[in-house]
């Protein structure tokens, strides 16, 4: 989701790069006094909603056995209806992105590009399974990962003789091939998996070398829930420490020491000092906006605070590390530098 913080539920949250950015103000002058200085609030913006298949209809080779990443072996006969499911919405993207979306039954909460808007959702009480919804659709396949549960509903399923694959749910640029592959060895298309590598490893390549030389800037990703009362600072292997530096950027909360997700502390952001503060879009509405963001403690008195240097993306791509990773990117590093005025 990199990860978003996860809920408890009884165990455990092409396309055409087409970017475009919001709200921009600020002077030469203030970019010159100050590296955060330049522009305001910005949202970092993948044009399309939508996944592109790497290819249309690609054939199964089936039955495939495969080993489940609980040490499983699960063999799957039939990918006629494919349920994909887990708290980052990856995998359901990784399935639609290999060609298979029209064999897709239902979707979990974090599941919001619009060629599955359309499809039921399973997470009725947010992020947990609910096993009567997903029995009723009478899937023939299920892919998840332990981000997603209680692990009694998966269980419920295998015993109900529906075959489970789970995949490991580390949120990382380095795991995204991995995923890929497994998934695609699941539903028996290596070779559109293999292409579909290629293409995201194409991308996130792409995506770190648009990254401008010179001092980079240290961004804080906070996770903010205000409606639930939760703020949070990311840190190293928070999943979003990968995205900052995918850019070229510091990650100020690993800089500070944290690791993971931390409580949000006046004390703690003042001494990370970042230039730019990055939220997800709905958490930034959750706290009223920018106004209700510098109105936190801590916040005004950092350079990003100063300088209203606040950089938001959709919550269903930016901690994603789906197929869209790349782009992800990409959006991300226009967002923060094109305001700057570093790149030509």
């Amino acid at each position: 989701m990199i990860r978003r913080p996860r809920p408890t539920h009884g165990a455990a949250l092409t396309l055409l790069a087409v970017l475009a950015l919001a709200g921009c103000a600020g002077t030469t002058a203030e970019a010159d006094r100050d590296p955060a200085a330049g522009c305001g609030p910005s949202t970092a913006r993948v044009e399309s909603t939508d996944v592109v298949p790497v290819t249309s209809k690609p054939p199964a080779t089936l039955p495939a056995t495969v080993t489940s990443a609980d040490g499983t072996s699960v063999t799957v006969t039939d990918t006629s209806r494919i349920l994909p499911v887990n708290l980052y919405g990856s995998i359901a993207e990784i399935v639609f992105s290999l060609g298979l979306g029209d064999r897709v039954v239902g979707r979990d909460t974090a599941t919001t590009f619009a060629a599955a808007a359309h499809l039921p959702r399973v997470t009725p009480a947010g992020h947990d399974l609910s096993g009567e919804a997903i029995l009723r659709l009478d899937p023939t396949v299920v892919i998840a990962d332990d981000s997603i549960g209680p692990p009694e509903v998966l269980n419920q399923l295998r015993r109900s003789g529906i075959p489970v694959v789970l995949i490991d749910d580390e949120q990382t640029l380095t795991a995204v091939p991995r995923h890929i592959r497994a998934i695609a060895a699941a539903l028996g298309v290596p070779a559109a998996g293999e292409a579909l590598v290629g293409r995201v490893d194409a991308d996130i390549a792409a995506a770190r070398r648009s990254a401008p030389e010179g001092a980079p800037p240290r961004i804080a990703f906070l996770y903010l829930r205000g409606t639930a009362g939760v703020y949070l600072m990311g840190g190293k292997g928070a999943g979003s420490d990968e995205m900052i530096r995918a850019i070229g950027a510091v990650d100020a909360g690993t800089e500070i020491g944290l690791e993971k997700f931390r409580p949000l502390t006046s004390e703690g952001l003042i001494n990370a000092a970042p230039d730019v503060i990055l939220v997800m879009t709905e958490g930034l509405e959750s706290v009223k906006g920018v106004d209700g963001l510098l109105a936190m403690p801590g916040v005004a008195q950092t350079p990003a605070g100063r300088n209203r240097r606040v950089v938001d993306m959709d919550d269903g791509i930016l901690l994603n590390f789906g197929a869209r990773t790349g782009l992800a990117i990409s959006a991300l590093a226009k967002a923060v530098y094109d305001c700057e005025g570093t790149r030509p």
